[in-house]
């Protein structure tokens, strides 16, 4: 399928649904079933930053690796939960960890 995935918090997922993205807001137990089945089926997916805070950083790093589909962490549109620390990944990525 072709068309990008969102997943996150309702409100935000409104928003992009509006832009043409297929949503899902996932309750905490179908989290990585609904990120399994977007990265099989769409070419780019956007998670919530508050999905993402509730992934384990060995998983989140793995999915932000990805080549295809492109995974992206996006801030939620109320902004309660932070963007994930780019250069803390890089660094630990890179193995330049401080």
């Amino acid at each position: 399928m072709t068309i990008p995935v969102y997943i996150g918090d309702a409100v935000s997922a409104a928003g992009y649904r509006l832009a043409g993205l297929r949503v899902h807001s996932p309750n905490t137990a179908d989290i990585h079933t609904e990120i399994e089945q977007a990265c099989h089926e769409a070419p780019l997916v956007l998670l919530g930053a508050d999905i993402a805070a509730q992934l384990p950083v060995a998983e989140l790093d793995r999915l932000l690796s990805r080549v295809a589909p492109a995974v992206v962490v996006v801030p939620d549109v109320r902004g309660k939960a932070p963007l994930p620390d780019l250069v803390n990944r890089l660094r630990r990525q890179l193995g330049v960890l401080e």
